[in-house]
């Protein structure tokens, strides 16, 4: 295999120098990452083609005497072949609730316990964004994200995000309608438009509703929602569009 990226690596979220203190570099520190990766069984987002096509793994083991990374192979023989030949692949995922992002820019396939795996080099240093702010992502307001949430009522009410994160979104709507959104209720079949990449479908708890005035004087309620069962491969979806706008964020920071 091909020696891994190191140092010298630019990591697409380590934007600003608040952020790459936020580079684990130490080697323990690092296998003990992927070894809590492989007991949890994390789903693992592999972005690879100029982050255009994407790859569910996940972490199966860690060689620490091979310094090999074991990774379970996808059922789709066509992304296989193409991300086998991909030169630099963005791995995200998250362990403990704190997001993990890593780049290999070498990949190939092994035998795993009988069956056919991929393997990659133990990476020199690892993306641990730590505080909740750094995964919950500001939506943009220029491409609006907007939710519809079917109430008890037989309604459909449609709000717009303030922001999004693996774990849940934050809802803004008028006044008139916190009535409908009670702090505790569950709503299922709700429908978030992520521009570009699709809808996920999922179900919604409202967690905590507050007030905000905004810049014109008008108030508005802000609601924290949190989901409830996410589908994979909902999450795979709200993956990709944050990796997306975080892509975007860092293209149009002053000095790119």
């Amino acid at each position: 295999m091909q020696d891994q990226a190191g140092s010298d690596v630019k990591f697409e979220l380590a934007a600003s120098p608040d952020e790459v203190r936020f580079l684990v570099q130490n080697r323990l520190e690092i296998l003990r990452v992927f070894r809590g990766l492989a007991h949890r069984r994390e789903l693992v987002s592999a972005f690879f083609n100029a982050g255009n096509e994407l790859l569910l793994t996940s972490v199966l083991d860690v060689d620490s005497d091979q310094n090999m990374v074991i990774l379970d192979y996808s059922s789709n023989d066509a992304l296989n072949k193409r991300i086998l030949s991909s030169e630099r692949i963005i791995f995200a995922t998250t362990l403990d609730s704190v997001k993990v992002q890593f780049i290999s820019t070498h990949i190939d396939t092994v035998v795993y316990e009988g069956n056919q795996a991929f393997r990659i080099q133990v990476p020199n240093q690892v993306l641990r964004l730590q505080r909740r702010e750094c995964y919950r992502l500001t939506t943009p307001i220029v491409s609006p994200v907007k939710c519809t949430i079917p109430t008890a009522e037989g309604m459909t009410v449609e709000v717009m995000l303030f922001d999004i994160s693996a774990g849940g979104v934050g809802i803004s709507m008028s006044h008139g309608e916190d009535a409908v959104f009670e702090n505790g209720a569950v709503y299922p079949g709700c429908r978030i438009e992520l521009p570009k990449i699709g809808v996920v479908e999922a179900t919604l708890r409202i967690q905590n509703t507050f007030e905000v005035t905004l810049k014109n004087g008008h108030k508005s309620l802000r609601s924290g929602c949190q989901f409830v069962d996410l589908r994979p491969a909902m999450q795979s979806l709200i993956q990709r569009y944050i990796l997306k706008l975080e892509r975007e964020r860092i293209a149009n920071a002053p000095g790119h």
